[in-house]
C-alpha cells in the first residue's frame, strides 16, 4: 500500500505482522498484555484504511471516517475469540464497515423511524439465520415468514436503511470507458421475467386453499396484520400465522416444482 498519512499517522511506519505473529499477539492480548494490544492496533490500521477507501465517494473526510473506523477495529479486538479458526481480519472487517456505515447513517439528512429500524434489525438477522440453514440465499418471502412481517414492510425497512448510492456511480472502469448504474438500469414493468413471474405466481395460487388464500390476500396484498385479520375472519392470531404459513409453504413449492 502507498503511503498514506491520515490523522497525523504515517502508515509506512506501521508494523507488519505475518499470520503467526498476528495469532501470537492476538493470545497476549486476550491475556491482558497492553503492550501486544497497542502493536496489535497499530498494525491493524492498515486494515481500517482499506474499509475507509471503500467509501471514497462520502462526504465525510477521510480523518473521521479513519477514526470511526478504529472504533469499529476496537470492538472487534475485544469480541474476537482466539479459539475459533477464523482469521481476524475476516471477523474484523464486517465490524470496521458496519461501524462507518452506522456513522454515514447517523449523519444523513434521511431519518429511519425506530419501527422501521427494528424491521430491518430483525429482517437482517433471520437473513444471517436463514444462510446459516440453508446454501441458498434467501428471498425476501422466506425473510418475511421467518419475523412474521408482511413482505412490503420488509423491503421498507430494508431499502430505508441501506445506503443510497448515485445514478452516476460506475460499476465498472477501464481507462475512458467507464458503466455506471444508470446504465444497468433497465424498463422493470414489461420484461419476460417479469411476465413469467408473475405467471408463475398466478399460477402458484391456484394450489393456495380459499382459506389459506384469504389470509394471503390480506396479509401481502391488503396490508393488514395477523391480529387485524384474526378480528376480521373470527380466529386466532395463532391460527392465522399457522394458516399464512400453510399457504406459503403451498405457493413456494408450486414455485420451485
Amino acid at each position: 500500500m502507498a503511503r498514506v498519512t491520515i490523522c497525523g499517522i504515517d502508515t509506512s511506519s506501521l508494523p507488519k505482522l505475518n499470520c503467526k505473529q498476528c495469532d501470537e499477539l492476538l493470545k497476549r492480548v486476550k491475556q491482558g498484555d497492553n503492550e501486544a494490544r497497542e502493536l496489535f492496533l497499530m498494525a491493524n490500521m492498515r486494515l481500517v484504511l482499506s474499509c475507509v477507501g471503500r467509501f471514497s465517494k462520502a462526504k465525510e473526510s477521510a480523518d473521521d471516517l479513519f477514526q470511526v473506523g478504529m472504533v469499529g477495529l476496537l470492538k472487534a479486538l475485544d469480541n474476537f475469540n482466539v479459539d475459533l479458526d477464523v482469521r481476524f481480519s475476516t471477523y474484523a472487517v464486517p465490524m470496521i464497515i458496519g461501524e462507518i456505515k452506522r456513522a454515514l447513517r447517523a449523519k444523513t439528512t434521511i431519518k429511519v423511524s425506530r419501527s422501521l429500524r427494528d424491521i430491518a434489525y430483525k429482517a437482517l438477522k433471520a437473513r444471517e439465520k436463514l444462510i446459516e440453514n440453508s446454501v441458498n440465499e434467501p428471498d425476501m418471502m422466506e425473510i418475511a415468514e421467518e419475523i412474521g412481517v408482511p413482505i412490503k414492510e420488509v423491503a421498507c425497512a430494508l431499502d430505508a436503511v441501506s445506503e443510497p448510492i448515485s445514478f452516476y456511480e460506475p460499476v465498472y472502469s477501464d481507462g475512458d470507458d467507464a458503466v455506471e448504474v444508470l446504465d444497468q438500469l433497465a424498463d422493470k414493468k414489461e420484461t419476460s421475467e417479469n411476465w413469467s413471474e408473475r405467471i408463475s405466481l398466478y399460477e402458484a395460487l391456484k394450489n393456495v386453499p380459499p382459506r389459506e388464500l384469504d389470509v394471503v390476500r390480506m396479509r401481502y396484498f391488503d396490508g393488514r396484520t395477523q391480529t387485524e385479520i384474526s378480528k376480521l375472519i373470527g380466529i386466532s392470531q395463532a391460527q392465522v400465522s399457522r394458516l399464512e404459513k400453510s399457504a406459503l409453504e403451498c405457493i413456494r413449492q408450486a414455485l420451485i416444482g
